[in-house]
């Protein structure tokens, strides 16, 4: 009896070991993969979703991806041909395309964009600056960045800045993290407008110095105010603090233990990189990053990013609109009748959509190219609503509204 008693026990201890091995599997390599019903997703909830996208309705999509568990359990990509359906626009001069028509910065080149060089690697945008605060967590985890509290202008020689005043002088890095630096910016407009002042800065040859020359209109942290050249004096901050390329910094404390090997980053006219919008990923490794969020931070029993650092990034600093928050580069969106649930996302030019429901355990990727005003487009709360959908559990009357 006793030792029958052992061996059942050995054997509900292998069980057990097996079953946390199981549980504890990281797409280091290689996502998992699955069936929608085996992670508790509704198929054909999918499958209609992945028709309409197919058919067109929500413009020029490129890629749906769905993972919950940790295993991919839905993925979709769609091919379009974008030279000939930006032919037109690649040839004539506007804020999308100012400089030469072969750049990186001509949105409409496809051999820049979406994806670059024929390759699976796609755009990001402005999905980048949330990958740029993931990146100061990392150094913040290795007590290698300064305080959030740091006023900006420690890091520049003040002689050579312009419209300096006492406002100017309370910028800190916690403000330029949260879009409340706030400066005289004009980000609103849509991008090809060519009074918009993200495109403007793109135009110039020293971004860092356009921003920071800007002369201020509010009072540091008490307005949202989008502004991706903020983020563009965090690459500049990151640098002088650390006395490392973000680039560098990335790929050996974020993407290698993430198995992020793939990848490409422009860089900006002066060669600093270019984090308010230059990096390109393929869409599995995007959620790589967005899973590692998911997980706290820690990948393989490592700390990349803290935990804290994590908390921190997803909490509401400054109300953008009801239901929408933002924090450390994260775009907050609230869910449910009561407003109860919460999504982390990242949000890119053109329809680049990485999501993170905590509640349920997904990280979802959407990309596209919808780089025009006035033509259908994928929103935000729409897939959102739709991914909630297809959850087995989730009470669609009950919770969203």
């Amino acid at each position: 009896m006793h030792n029958k008693i052992s061996g059942l026990t050995v054997l509900l201890l292998i069980i057990a070991v097996t079953s946390a091995v199981s549980q504890d599997q990281w797409p280091t390599k290689a996502w998992l993969t699955s069936t929608p019903q085996g992670v508790g997703l509704h198929a054909d909830s999918l499958a209609f979703l992945d028709k309409e996208l197919a058919g067109g309705k929500y413009g020029y999509i490129d890629g749906m991806l769905i993972i919950r568990h940790g295993k991919v359990a839905y993925e979709k990509s769609y091919k379009h041909d974008y030279a000939s359906i930006y032919k037109e626009e690649s040839k004539r001069k506007s804020p999308l395309n100012p400089n030469d028509p072969t750049g990186p910065y001509n949105y409409f080149n496809p051999w820049w964009h979406p994806y670059i060089h024929d390759s699976r690697l796609h755009t990001l945008q402005s999905v980048t600056k949330t990958i740029t605060s993931i990146i100061i967590g990392t150094a913040l985890a290795r007590n290698e960045f300064p305080d959030l509290n740091t006023p900006a202008l420690n890091y520049f020689d003040t002689a050579f800045i312009k419209n300096i005043d006492s406002r100017k002088r309370k910028i800190t890095i916690r403000h330029l993290l949260t879009m409340t630096a706030g400066f005289d910016w004009h980000e609103n407009l849509p991008y090809s407008d060519p009074n918009n002042s993200g495109m403007i800065m793109e135009e110039s040859f020293d971004w860092i110095q356009y921003v920071m020359d800007r002369p201020m209109a509010d009072d540091p942290g008490t307005v949202f105010n989008y502004n991706s050249g903020a983020t563009q004096i965090l690459a500049h901050i990151f640098r002088v603090a650390t006395g490392s390329d973000i680039e560098e910094y990335a790929v050996k404390h974020l993407f290698q233990p993430l198995g992020i090997t793939n990848y490409y980053w422009k860089r900006t006219p002066s060669g600093l990189i270019d984090t308010e919008g230059g990096l390109y990923l393929e869409k599995s490794d995007l959620a790589k990053i967005f899973y590692l969020y998911l997980k706290q931070g820690e990948w393989e029993g490592e700390k990349i990013v803290d935990p804290e650092w994590v908390k921190q990034s997803v909490t509401p600093f400054i109300t953008v609109a009801p239901g929408v928050s933002y924090g450390y580069k994260w775009w907050l969106y609230t869910y449910g009748s009561t407003s109860s649930g919460n999504v982390w996302a990242g949000n890119g030019f053109g329809g680049q959509m990485p999501i993170i429901i905590p509640e349920y355990d997904i990280v979802v990727v959407f990309t596209g190219w919808n780089i025009l005003p006035n033509k259908p487009f994928l929103g935000r709360r729409f897939v959102l609503e739709k991914v909630l959908r297809s959850i087995v559990e989730y009470n669609y009357e009950g919770k969203y509204k």
